[in-house]
């Protein structure tokens, strides 16, 4: 069994993620193909390593001391691993894809000059919206994508990555919270139809019995900065603010200027989850896994 490590690697996941589902998104496999891995691995040893609890799993204590010994194996098959990446020396560029509020405003320029370095190689980012992130994934115009929505595709493999929360700016200060009949007081800059922020907030509004359709609508935008550029050249009245609905990290340094004023709505809280998307065909990709891992790791 050693010798097929793809085993180990499927209870090393599941041990780790502690679920079988979140082990079979992580790794790209069905969940009966996870729950089939590990009956052959109990099957070959004589003995259960995982028990399945109400709150997730729990190793038993031969499914402990199979995991010291997986990983002391996965340790040495990554440094391994490494080794012969530097024999080859493979010079090529690594095509990293972000959406627009990613790319611009959360993946810094110093994050991209230190993922070059840890993988030895030139990274370019592309910024473009998730769809299009997808698509050039599947195209292998892209190695590894960085999206605000999983647009969810078969052929590709997800991993949360950041918790993002959408607020309401303004180009004049409002209260910090806002009640739901106040929306209708202000001029409004909204995302597109197609765009996943307007997708996102509709389903909140949606919820709150608010409808859009009677706001006053100044515009519609395709992308964050479009978003930004409009909300500061438009006219400041603090008799009717103009507003949009906007990422935290989108407006960081101008509310902390004093240039924008966020709020929220009172008695919601609107996240949303921005993930690692790659392909399948790249998950034992030694590129890809070096990336992955160092953006998972908190370095960007």
């Amino acid at each position: 069994m050693l010798k097929d490590f793809v085993k180990l690697e499927t209870f090393l996941t599941v041990a780790r993620e502690r679920s079988f589902s979140k082990a079979s998104a992580k790794l790209g496999i069905s969940q009966p193909a996870v729950t089939q891995q590990i009956k052959f691995i109990e099957k070959y040893l004589g003995c259960k390593t995982i028990e399945r609890k109400k709150n997730g799993i729990k190793l038993t204590g031969e499914g402990e001391e199979l995991y010291k010994i997986a990983a002391r194996l996965e340790k040495e098959i990554n440094s391994s691993e490494k080794d012969i990446l530097k024999i080859i020396n493979k010079e090529m560029t690594f095509r990293l894809g972000a959406s627009y509020t990613i790319g611009t405003y959360v993946i810094p320029g110093e994050c991209l000059n230190a993922m070059s370095e840890a993988i030895n190689n030139d990274v370019n980012l592309s910024i473009d919206v998730s769809d299009a992130i997808v698509q050039k994934l599947k195209d292998r115009k892209l190695d590894v994508g960085l999206i605000e929505s999983p647009v969810i595709d078969n052929d590709l493999i997800y991993r949360e990555w950041l918790e993002d929360e959408l607020v309401l700016v303004s180009n004049v200060p409002i209260p910090k919270i806002v009640k739901t009949e106040e929306l209708y007081e202000y001029r409004w800059i909204c995302r597109e139809e197609t765009s996943h922020t307007r997708r996102v907030v509709s389903e909140v509004f949606e919820e709150l019995g608010v409808s859009c359709k009677s706001f006053d609508v100044v515009s519609e935008v395709s992308n964050t900065t479009a978003v930004l550029q409009t909300i500061k050249k438009s006219k400041k009245d603090p008799a009717k603010p103009v507003v949009t609905i906007i990422s935290k990290h989108a407006i960081a340094d101008e509310v902390a200027a004093g240039e924008l004023y966020e709020a929220r709505l009172r008695g919601f809280t609107m996240i949303r989850k921005f993930f690692i998307v790659y392909s399948k065909e790249n998950k034992h990709n030694a590129y890809v896994d070096n990336v992955v891992d160092y953006i998972l790791a908190g370095q960007c």
